[in-house]
C-alpha cells in the first residue's frame, strides 16, 4: 500500500504576505489594489458618456508605470431578497401594499429565469518590483527578517506615492477609489479562490491563520 500524500492547494497561490494594504508575493514583488465604484454608463448623458470617456483615456495616456485591471462578474443570488419580499407581503397590513410586493416580487422572480444578475467589481492593481530600489533589491524574495523589513518599508513608499496619484486620476471617470486594507484583500483573495465553495467568508480566520484561508479545500495525491 503506498502512503497517502496530502498536498495543499495552497501552495499554488503567490501570496506570501499581507501587511496593511501590501500583499507580499513569492517572488519578491509587491502590490496593491484600489476598489473603484463606478457609475451606470448607460444611464448618463450624452455629454456625461463622453466626459467618462476623455477622462478614461486622460487616465491611461498618464500612466509611468504599469497596472492591470480587473473586472469581477459575480452572479447574485437573489433567493434571500425574494423571501424578505414574501415576508414583508404577508406582513404587511395594507392589502394595495401587499398586492404591489407580489407584483414586484413577481416580477424579480421572472426576470431572473431569463437574466443572470451580476454584480460586477472593478479593480485596479499597481505592482512593485524590487529592481525599483536599484539592482541591490535583487528579483527575489528577501530571506533575512531584516531584509524582508526593508523590503516592506520600500513597497509600502512606492506604492502608496503610485496609489495617491491614481486616486485623483480615476476619480475623474469613477463615483470613488479605495485603497482595500488586509481583511478586505484576503475577502476578496478567497472569493478568487473560492468561487464555487458555499458559505460566506469568515473575518475570524484572518488574524488566526492567514496563508490558509485563501484556499478553502485540499487536494489529495
Amino acid at each position: 500500500m503506498f502512503p497517502a500524500h496530502k498536498s495543499s492547494t495552497q501552495q499554488f497561490t503567490e501570496i506570501d504576505d499581507i501587511v496593511e494594504d501590501i500583499v507580499l508575493l513569492r517572488n519578491g514583488s509587491a502590490c496593491t489594489i484600489i476598489e473603484i465604484t463606478a457609475s451606470n454608463f448607460a444611464l448618463l448623458s450624452k455629454r456625461d458618456q463622453d466626459t467618462k470617456i476623455f477622462s478614461y483615456a486622460a487616465f491611461l495616456n498618464s500612466l509611468t508605470f504599469p497596472v492591470q485591471i480587473l473586472i469581477r462578474n459575480k452572479r447574485v443570488d437573489v433567493t434571500s431578497y425574494l423571501k424578505l419580499l414574501e415576508e414583508q407581503e404577508n406582513k404587511t397590513t395594507n392589502s394595495l401594499l401587499a398586492r404591489q410586493i407580489q407584483l414586484y416580487r413577481e416580477f424579480i422572480h421572472e426576470m431572473v429565469k431569463i437574466n443572470v444578475v451580476l454584480n460586477k467589481s472593478f479593480y485596479v492593481i499597481i505592482s512593485y518590483s524590487p529592481l525599483e530600489g536599484g539592482t541591490a533589491g535583487g528579483a527575489s524574495a528577501p530571506k533575512s527578517q531584516s531584509s524582508k523589513e526593508t523590503h516592506i518599508i520600500n513597497a509600502q513608499k512606492a506604492l502608496r506615492s503610485k496609489a495617491e496619484a491614481m486616486h485623483g486620476q480615476i476619480r475623474r471617470f469613477a463615483m470613488s477609489t479605495k485603497t482595500l486594507e488586509k481583511k478586505e484583500l484576503v475577502k476578496l483573495f478567497f472569493e478568487i479562490f473560492n468561487e464555487s465553495a458555499e458559505g460566506e467568508f469568515d473575518a475570524s480566520h484572518v488574524e488566526e491563520n492567514l496563508k490558509s484561508v485563501f484556499v478553502k479545500s485540499n487536494v489529495a495525491g
